[in-house]
């Protein structure tokens, strides 16, 4: 059972961070997004609407993606959070700064530009960062014979391969926000046409680094992956192509755009799929000059103790956060209005 719940809690974490992905995705991309195609306070209004209903219980699942990895996994956990513990704050400090400004946008318009800077500045971080640190779990970070980091803290976590990571998820929650945008722009509004303008292009540019990272990744880190998962791999990266496509030619439609953005959202979620795909059974990979064994779901769980009783209150909790998700977009589906505005 041991090795059940570990397999188990590998997969479930990487569903928390999907639902991150998608979730508060189209969050940062419209936050990042928001001075190139916010030209007034109408249109920033509209923005903040569009997301100000849902934004802070997207966030949600990254907080029980930490919690969980905590709980499962504590020493994947303990040598991430130490060993990226500059980006692990930066990516802090964007989400508090962002949080701040949100709030402060419409309430104190004697500094609405350096709310929205602040709002631009706490969406980049988190959105960039996050693919950073990714790009280093899959391709290995120096450990020593504890399992520590033992490199330069940030810098070392820079290379090539992790800045590709990093623009890839970064382009992929541009196109989230956009497709976001275009999605609850009212209509028609020269908002929603920017929105629409932005989204095939930046859907393009995911596409094109999502095959030089895939290159990369194959050609030039070199990461083992299991074998027995290579028809899910295969299948997962198809997706996220399909997906992309599929986003792109709904897209064009008149009444495309909840299709565009339910594509998107599918090449997210897919992406995600083929990572946790590639990782398995690897928690964080080490690199060849490491003292220290890569973090394995087998090295680095908890007691079979735990990870049952994690199974069952999860069994219980998560369909009520679903619940909780479904009520919401429900509650504040269509496009905002001009008399949504007033609370913005």
């Amino acid at each position: 059972m041991f090795e059940f719940f570990s397999v188990l809690w590998f997969f479930l974490i990487f569903v928390l961070i999907a639902g991150y992905f998608v979730l508060d995705g189209f969050d940062l991309g419209i936050g990042v997004l928001s001075p190139f195609i916010a030209k007034n306070d109408e249109d920033r209004a509209v923005l903040r609407r569009a997301i100000g209903p849902v934004w802070d219980g997207n966030e949600v699942w990254l907080l029980t993606a930490g919690g969980a990895l905590f709980a499962a996994f504590p020493d994947a956990y303990a040598t991430t959070f130490s060993g990226f513990y500059l980006a692990v704050m930066l990516v802090l400090f964007g989400l508090i700064v962002r949080a701040v400004s949100f709030e402060f946008c419409a309430g104190d318009p004697a500094w609405a530009k350096l709310w929205d800077g602040c709002f631009f500045v706490g969406s980049l971080l988190p959105a960039l960062l996050l693919g950073v640190a990714v790009g280093n779990i899959f391709a290995g970070i120096p450990m020593d014979a504890a399992g520590d980091y033992a490199g330069v803290p940030l810098l070392g976590l820079v290379t090539p391969f992790t800045l590709l990571t990093g623009l890839l998820g970064l382009v992929m929650f541009l196109a989230a926000g956009a497709a976001w945008a275009a999605l609850k722009a009212p209509l028609p509004s020269a908002l929603r046409d920017r929105a629409q303008r932005l989204r095939m292009p930046l859907q393009v540019i995911a596409l094109a680094l999502f095959a030089v990272v895939s290159v990369f990744a194959l050609a030039l880190v070199g990461t083992e992956m299991d074998p027995a998962l290579a028809p899910a791999r295969w299948l997962f990266a198809v997706l996220v192509v399909v997906a992309l496509a599929a986003s792109i030619v709904a897209g064009r439609a008149e009444d495309g755009d909840l299709k565009a953005f339910l594509a998107q959202s599918a090449a997210m979620i897919a992406l995600v799929g083929l990572l946790a795909c590639s990782m398995f059974p690897v928690l964080v990979n080490a690199t060849p000059e490491s003292v220290g064994p890569a973090i394995t779901i087998f090295n680095a769980a908890s007691s079979e103790l735990s990870l049952m009783w994690m199974t069952i209150i999860t069994a219980v909790g998560l369909p009520l956060v679903l619940v909780y998700h479904v009520i919401i977009y429900r509650t504040f589906r269509g496009r905002v209005t001009p008399e949504d505005l007033t609370h913005y």
